[in-house]
């Protein structure tokens, strides 16, 4: 799996195949496709993996930022995080926007759902910390807040320029600001 792991990372998982993940793990080929009868179900078991590990640093990111204080810690601790793992070695944007982005206009349905359920539960995470932070419709502004957090993410990756963190980080503060809250049409 740690094979498997940097190489879809880094390369994206159409550009490897089985052959060179069995070959670059040093497993055998008829014990690989025992634990993973297809490259799905490897694609599957990475993505489950990187979501518990991206959700448990990211979060604790966030909850040790909040701890700390500091520069206002409203949902713009969400792009203070974000930058903390953009900074980490070997970044390359969401494996999840980027397994979708690879797979065109037909994603694998079992490999979408994957994807789709970390975006979830990552909205529900920051529904949860609007409420704790007393923002104004919480559930509106963590809908914001994601795809603000989805476009650092992406224009991080593509730029690597930093003006990306403060700018997210100005927006993700006004989303925070009562008044200017605003009804979602």
């Amino acid at each position: 799996m740690l094979t498997a792991s940097r190489l879809f990372y880094s390369e994206g998982m159409r550009g490897v195949g089985v052959d060179r993940l069995i070959a670059e793990s040093s497993v055998a080929k008829r014990s690989f496709y025992h634990h993973f009868p297809s490259k799905t179900a490897l694609v599957i078991a990475w993505l489950t993996r990187r979501h518990e590990e991206w959700m448990a640093q990211f979060t604790a990111d966030c909850e040790g930022l909040m701890a700390e204080g500091g520069r206002g810690r409203g949902l713009e601790v969400l792009a203070d995080a974000l930058a903390m793992w953009f900074r980490r070695p070997g970044y390359r944007g969401c494996a999840f926007i980027n397994v979708i982005a690879e797979s065109g206009t037909s994603p694998d349905p079992l490999v979408r759902a994957v994807a789709v359920r970390h975006k979830e539960e990552l909205g529900q995470w920051v529904v949860g910390l609007a409420e704790r932070l007393g923002v104004a419709r919480p559930l509106e502004a963590a809908m914001r807040a994601m795809i603000l957090m989805d476009g650092m993410i992406v224009r991080y990756q593509m730029t690597g320029d930093a003006a990306v963190i403060d700018d997210g980080r100005d927006l993700l503060a006004a989303l925070s600001s009562p008044r200017r809250a605003r009804r979602l049409r």
